[in-house]
């Protein structure tokens, strides 16, 4: 009884099936249309008219670079000031108890300190991302922006090793 119902039913779906692929009229085609082939063809694009030629990108570059360098050095500024401001409150929360009220405000002085860190980090992942668009167009101005991140890496490096100390003195 039950393979004769299994028969029955399997019958009856490719009736089914079938009836919905009989009529191939009222389906478009999925061949590519010359509407297609006109978008996917490329655009010739037109050279550049010859004028007077702007400051070079060079001069923009180190401008731009200068101001980089010139905000991570703010930056860092800030950073040691937030430090001095915190290593009292950092003191004396070192050896208190996780959760304590003397942990607490020392924590929050630390945050404080990684919080203006993040301002020098912004600099170092703009000029990643200049760094990045050279080494990829190509452009010999790499080495340049390389110089810059090295820079301001190495203040962010100096940072991290504040940082490391602080957390180990208030035992995070």
């Amino acid at each position: 009884m039950t393979r004769a119902i299994s028969v029955t039913l399997a019958a009856g779906s490719l009736l089914l099936l079938t009836a919905c692929a009989s009529d191939t009229t009222n389906y478009p085609s999925l061949a590519r249309r010359d509407v297609e082939r006109a978008a996917a063809a490329p655009s010739p694009t037109p050279s550049p008219a010859p004028g007077p030629v702007a400051a070079g990108p060079d001069t923009a570059l180190a401008a731009r670079l200068a101001g980089m360098i010139a905000a991570a050095r703010e930056a860092h500024r800030r950073f040691g000031a937030a430090r001095g401001r915190a290593e009292g409150t950092i003191a004396s929360g070192a050896g208190a108890a996780p959760g304590s009220e003397a942990w607490a405000t020392a924590s929050i002085a630390l945050a404080g300190v990684e919080s203006a860190r993040s301002d020098a980090m912004i600099a170092l992942a703009d000029l990643d991302a200049l760094y990045a668009g050279a080494r990829v167009d190509g452009t010999g101005s790499a080495g340049a922006i390389a110089a810059a991140r090295d820079e301001v890496s190495a203040l962010i490096g100096e940072e991290d090793q504040i940082l490391a100390d602080l957390r180990g003195r208030l035992g995070t």
